[in-house]
């Protein structure tokens, strides 16, 4: 009986379960048929794209942002102060202008020192703008120290210099500072006995630097090399060429820096006479030289013009060749009063280029005419050991006696 009313039980919640849930009484049981209950959404099946399922690609997507991240802090951080950076423009900016009326030799020394804390700077990481400022400056430094190598005696050291020079010029496609460079290297094949080369490099210098001041120096090179090579016409052609680029207004960062960067009046005339001197056929042409020698010397001595500088090593260059062109006239007084300023000069600033004009000095005073003449032969003596021993001899510059 007991069994009997438990079934009975059991039945009767079978059939209120399924009038509650709508089940026929025959199903109650077995598994629900398909739709009957709601369990949700179905789980996405995981989906791909190219082949790879979308978690790869979050993975990479992510990883990319990450790299990106970090490489943009380390490129943050900025290898060089502005302060430091502010130092090394000033130390060009004075060595540059120092160079004008300073001691060679000291100043080559300071040079190097900058140069190879730029060097060190450089080497390491930099942000794009501060290298570029760096490879300019190292670049000017080099065509400084390539002049100072010149007026020291070592030419070839020079265009090693200017060498170098160039690499930082071209990394930075600065047509200016390989303007400047190429007048460099031009100077520099000039005083070690090849004006043909210096001729070459000074024009293609042109092709970089084709006006204003600077554009007149290479032009006026170009023509002292011309004259060196007979070419009497091509030489007298350049001075024209030089007043014309000089009449193209032009500026750059060279310029600004000023200095030995820059090319007084004073300076492009005592270059058009030293071209005409050494290109003249004749007493005529002899005697324009010497007018523009002259020209040149009361430039220098009236002072700089406007945004000028003057170079006492060019001041006394022109000295020294009107001296040369008033001893070719027979003016031994006019040629040993244009010669007192260059000999009063202290030995540190007396350079190895001054040394070699000199020694044209003392070719013409040792000329038939001058023979027996008591002043001829003690202006002589004075020019005897005029350039300092430890200078290096510019090639075809004779020994002193």
């Amino acid at each position: 009986m007991a069994e009997i009313a438990s079934d009975l039980r059991n039945h009767g919640y079978k059939l209120y379960y399924c009038g509650a849930f709508g089940i026929p009484f025959g199903l109650f049981g077995t598994a629900p048929p398909p739709g009957m209950v709601d369990t949700g959404p179905e789980p996405p099946a995981a989906p791909a794209y190219r082949g790879l399922p979308l978690s790869a690609i979050r993975r990479e997507v992510l990883m990319a942002a990450h790299e990106g991240s970090e490489h943009a802090e380390r490129a943050e951080q900025r290898g060089i102060g502005e302060a430091t950076l502010e130092q090394f423009r000033a130390d060009v900016r004075n060595l540059s202008a120092q160079y004008l009326t300073g001691e060679p030799y000291g100043l080559f020394t300071e040079m190097r020192r900058v140069r190879n804390r730029i060097a060190e700077a450089l080497d390491r990481r930099q942000w794009p703008r501060d290298a570029a400022e760096l490879y300019l400056l190292a670049g000017c430094l080099s065509a400084l120290m390539a002049a100072a190598a010149v007026n020291l005696g070592y030419p070839a050291a020079a265009e090693e210099l200017t060498r170098a020079g160039w690499a930082y010029a071209a990394i930075i496609d600065h047509r200016p500072l390989m303007g400047r460079l190429r007048l460099c290297a031009a100077y520099a094949a000039y005083w070690n006995g090849r004006p043909a080369q210096s001729a070459d490099l000074a024009r293609s210098g042109v092709d970089y630097l084709p006006d204003g001041e600077n554009a007149a120096q290479l032009h006026l090179l170009a023509g002292l090399a011309a004259a060196r090579l007979g070419d009497a016409a091509g030489a007298r052609q350049a001075i024209g060429a030089a007043a014309g680029a000089r009449d193209r207004d032009h500026r750059d960062e060279l310029l600004e820096i000023g200095g030995e960067f820059g090319f007084s009046r004073a300076t492009q005339s005592y270059y058009a006479g030293f071209v005409l001197a050494e290109a003249a056929r004749g007493q005529e042409q002899s005697d324009q030289a010497a007018a523009e020698l002259e020209a040149a010397t009361r430039r220098y001595a009236a002072g700089p013009g406007p945004g000028e500088q003057h170079s006492r090593r060019c001041q006394m260059l022109a000295h020294t060749d009107l001296a040369v062109a008033r001893l070719r006239a027979g003016a031994l007084d006019a040629a040993a009063a244009a010669l007192e300023p260059v000999l009063a000069l202290p030995p540190g600033e007396r350079t190895a280029v001054q040394g070699e004009r000199i020694s044209v000095v003392r070719a013409e005073l040792a000329r038939p005419a001058y023979r027996g003449s008591p002043q001829a032969r003690a202006l002589a003596e004075q020019l005897a050991g005029y350039v300092p021993a430890e200078l290096g001899r510019l090639p075809g510059t004779p020994a002193a006696d």
